[in-house]
């Protein structure tokens, strides 16, 4: 044969030589680059959803990555596997991680992840959202690379306004974002228990008093006097009603404060004298059966349980007292020992407006001593002494007037 191809070129000239070896090396390349392009793999290569048919001769999923430039790290999600064997008509996916800001309940963290949207993150990473809970961007949001993701969970509170509790969920950090995010409105006396700045923790109690200050004006009726005048036109012994007494009135404006509708506190802001009363005049005979010279004026005083007919009087607040209440010792303001005289009658006064030891008539009471005194009772009050608590109790608090005979 060598004998022949040597005949074969020998016969040829040298330019038709030249074409001859350029044809053999054409059909050389050509029959190896055909060769090397059938034993080429085909696959489907999909990146971030976007599929694209691609030919390799890489023998791993691995290798067709690099072999297309792609650079990937531990948190992205390769499938089949990087050393898996890339097989004809197989498909490699490839989904990059996004690294995204996770904070929960101020807490931050760096995380990866391949999920798709916010709600798919959250699961991936065991994070319940409830329905009180706040979530931004929301559950359905599409995550971006560098994204953030913000988890509040919602804590209950108990919520009191006005005296009205109510069981809220709530993502705010402290008293005044709550009262914010369920339109509470506060007045300008009303009080928020604990304080607005206060931060919030899972089952406290916020209390919102509505306070309110408002002006009650009171009409009283104010006693009149009976006064006894002596009268030397009248036979001694007898008595004449010269004029019948009227009772006066009084406007009284109090300041009161309520809070959630109940007073708490009850002012005396001034009182105006809107009708003069009359005293009841009472002539008192003097004229003697005999001539006898005039008898000298004098002042008559009702004895026993009759009222007194002569005396100071005042109107005063009163209120009663026992001696067996808890650490009482039972001895008045004189030494007076009324645990062992429980019949007594006896009035605790201010010494400045009805001095001790004087004889008072007290009105549904009768006569007593002013032997006691107390912290409470200051200006025009008095505290009536009984044996019982019931009896005390019974006569509770009442305006009366009183005489103070001496």
């Amino acid at each position: 044969m060598q004998k022949n191809l040597t005949s074969l070129f020998s016969g040829l000239t040298r330019g038709k030589l030249l074409v001859s070896i350029v044809l053999i090396l054409a059909l050389a390349i050509t029959t190896g680059f055909v060769s090397y392009e059938s034993s080429k793999t085909d696959v489907s290569l999909a990146i971030g959803g976007k599929e694209t048919k691609v030919r390799s001769h890489a023998d791993t999923v691995g290798e067709l990555l690099k072999e297309n430039d792609i650079e990937f790290n531990s948190h992205d999600q390769i499938n089949p596997g990087l050393d898996s064997e890339l097989k004809e008509g197989m498909t490699v996916e490839y989904i990059p991680a996004k690294k995204i800001n996770l904070t929960v309940n101020g807490k931050n963290t760096e995380a990866w992840t391949t999920a798709e949207t916010v709600g798919e993150f959250l699961k991936e990473n065991k994070l319940e959202v409830k329905e009180h809970d706040q979530i931004k961007p929301g559950l359905k949001a599409k995550l971006k690379d560098e994204g953030k993701v913000t988890l509040k969970s919602a804590v209950p509170v108990k919520l009191v306004v006005g005296g009205k509790p109510q069981q809220v969920w709530t993502t705010s950090t402290t008293v005044a974002d709550l009262l914010k995010q369920h339109n509470v409105t506060l007045g300008k006396l009303d009080r928020v228990e604990p304080a607005a700045s206060t931060k919030l923790r899972r089952t406290m109690q916020v209390n919102i008093i509505r306070v309110e200050k408002v002006t009650d004006v009171v009409e009283e009726e104010t006693p009149y006097a009976t006064v006894k005048r002596n009268d030397g036109s009248l036979a001694k012994g007898t008595e004449k009603v010269v004029s019948e007494g009227t009772k006066g009135k009084v406007s009284k404006r109090y300041e009161v404060i309520l809070e959630n509708g109940k007073i708490v506190s009850r002012k005396l802001l001034k009182t105006d004298q809107t009708s003069e009363g009359k005293d009841r005049v009472i002539a008192v005979g003097t004229k003697a059966p005999a001539p006898a010279p005039a008898p000298a004026k004098r002042t008559v005083v009702s004895r026993g349980n009759d009222k007194p007919s002569s005396g100071r009087v005042l109107t005063v607040s009163s209120t009663a007292y026992t001696a067996n209440c808890e650490g009482c010792s039972g001895i008045t303001a004189t030494g007076f020992n009324l645990k062992a005289n429980p019949n007594a009658k006896v009035i605790a006064v201010d010494p400045s407006v009805i001095p001790l030891g004087s004889k008072v008539y007290v009105e549904g009471y009768g006569y007593a001593i002013a032997s006691d005194t107390g912290g409470a009772i200051k200006g025009n009050k008095i505290d009536v002494f009984f044996s019982s608590q019931s009896k005390a109790v019974a006569w509770g608090r009442k305006t009366i007037t009183i005489r103070i005979i001496d």
